[in-house]
């Protein structure tokens, strides 16, 4: 909170109100699922309800604690209206029209709103070092994850077993749960690039695409690994190990100082000069942490900076219709000597 009110006076404010539940985690440490977070210039105070009474006073530090009995937009506003006239960031994207009117309604003309261009987000973009070891033990609960998997991964089995097994492994291996829903897809299937599973079975001579994460206290992991039913064809061992050129392509440009847009044509580049560039239909990677997408972007054209800290993905793929799909993807972390692996797994082209 301290980094983040010395972002008030270039965004000419004097207080951010936090409406997203992982930036007040982030911010705060309270986890419940309702809640809006106040950050003045010298204090802060959480607004929740009365179902996280105990867990708000066991949770939050760096802010008092308000239990709202009509409202939590209602109790924000009217904390508001007692003050001096005041320029309140809000984060424009996470605050409905319905939301906002609430809030000038409660809060009244004093009270004049000014967008917080992410400011929370930039700060989370960046890891520090205790976060980087959550990160590193997500990402390696997830490897763990896959390699126990891998055991399973047989012709007749079903995408939907698969899912299960994955996502009862994280939790067995002390997970709360997948960062997002799991991805396996197989045979033609595989070449969408966010397939749900279904009741099809595995069968032999099939792509197979698993893309898996998990949350273990608060921060995700995100981990892509295609492996073969049987034995592939010179063109599918052709195309795997283009999509692994591409990866380690984009890794290798990975460091302070450099333009996510480099990371994403570092990538592009191999797949075009290998005649594959039609085929991968989005962008190189995103930024992990709190949850599964966040700042930055690896995608054509971006123009932020990467830092030392930031954590992202490399995921790219190639989808052939009627073929099937190829992803390689795993969470690095920038670092001054370059990517450094935090997923784990193996990465060579699997045929089981």
């Amino acid at each position: 909170m301290d980094r983040l009110r010395l972002c008030f006076a270039g965004l000419g404010i004097d207080a951010i109100l936090v409406s997203h539940l992982p930036n007040i985690r982030y911010l705060c440490d309270f986890s419940g699922s309702a809640g809006l977070l106040l950050v003045e210039a010298s204090t802060s105070t959480l607004f929740t309800d009365s179902r996280y009474t105990l867990q708000a006073g066991q949770e939050v530090r760096g802010a008092r604690v308000h239990i709202a009995r009509k409202g939590l937009l209602g109790a924000a506003g009217a904390y508001l209206r007692g003050r001096q006239r005041r320029s309140i960031g809000y984060a424009t994207g996470n605050v409905t029209v319905g939301q906002k009117q609430t809030l000038e309604a409660a809060a009244g003309s004093r009270v004049r709103w000014i967008a917080d261009a992410n400011a929370v987000e930039k700060l989370r973009a960046v890891k520090t070092r205790d976060e980087v070891v959550e990160m590193q033990a997500a990402a390696q609960l997830i490897s763990d994850v896959f390699r126990g998997v891998l055991k399973i991964v047989r012709p007749g089995v079903t995408e939907l077993d698969l899912a299960a097994e994955i996502e009862y492994g994280i939790k067995k291996r002390g997970g709360s749960g997948p960062s997002f829903e799991t991805i396996v897809a197989s045979g033609p299937r595989s070449a969408w690039a966010h397939a749900r599973p279904t009741t099809k079975p595995l069968r032999k001579s099939e792509l197979v695409v698993l893309d898996q994460g998990a949350i273990l206290r608060g921060y995700c992991s995100d981990m892509t690994r295609t492996v073969f039913l049987g034995r592939a064809s010179r063109r599918i061992r052709g195309l795997y190990q283009g999509v692994l050129r591409a990866q380690e392509a984009a890794k290798a440009v990975i460091r302070p100082g450099v333009k996510a847009g480099d990371v994403d044509r570092a990538a592009r580049s191999v797949l075009r000069q290998l005649g594959l560039a039609q085929y991968f239909t989005h962008s190189t990677g995103h930024g992990l942490g709190l949850e599964v997408h966040e700042m930055p972007r690896l995608g054509k054209g971006e123009q932020t900076i990467l830092q030392d800290g930031m954590v992202v993905t490399v995921e790219p793929g190639v989808y052939l219709e009627g073929l099937g799909g190829i992803r390689v993807e795993d969470d690095v972390l920038v670092t001054a000597q370059g990517a450094v692996d935090l997923t784990t797994a193996p990465r060579e082209f699997l045929e089981l």
